[in-house]
C-alpha cells in the first residue's frame, strides 16, 4: 500500500471518528479543523474533505446532505459506526486499534 493511500483510509476513519463524536452529525469545516488538530495538516482542504465524505457516503458509511447548496453536512449510519468502533471491515477505511 501507498503511503498516500494510508494516509487517505486514516483520515477516513479519524471523520467516522469524528462524526460519532459529535452526535452523529458535523459539517465540513469541523471535519477540517478536527482533521488538522489530529495531525492531518499536510493538504487537507475542503476538497480532500468532500472527496473523502463522497467515498465514506458511497461506501454506506455516512449519509451527506447540503445546507443551502454550498456545506457539506455529514449524518454517521449504523454501518459507520460498525467501522469506527472496529465491529466491521469496510475496504479502504483504516481498522481502528484494538482498545481505542
Amino acid at each position: 500500500m501507498k503511503f498516500a493511500e494510508a494516509l487517505a483510509q486514516d483520515r477516513r476513519l479519524v471523520i467516522l471518528k469524528l462524526v460519532a463524536e459529535a452526535g452523529g452529525t458535523a459539517n465540513e469545516s469541523v471535519l477540517r479543523q478536527g482533521l488538522e488538530l489530529l495531525g492531518h495538516t499536510a493538504g487537507v482542504t475542503h476538497e480532500t474533505v468532500r472527496d473523502e465524505l463522497r467515498f465514506l457516503e458511497e461506501t454506506g458509511c455516512v449519509k451527506v446532505e447540503w445546507f443551502e447548496d454550498r456545506v457539506a453536512v455529514a449524518r454517521i449510519t449504523k454501518r459507520g459506526v460498525d467501522c469506527a468502533e472496529g465491529r466491521i471491515r469496510v475496504e479502504g477505511v483504516k481498522r481502528p486499534s484494538i482498545g481505542v
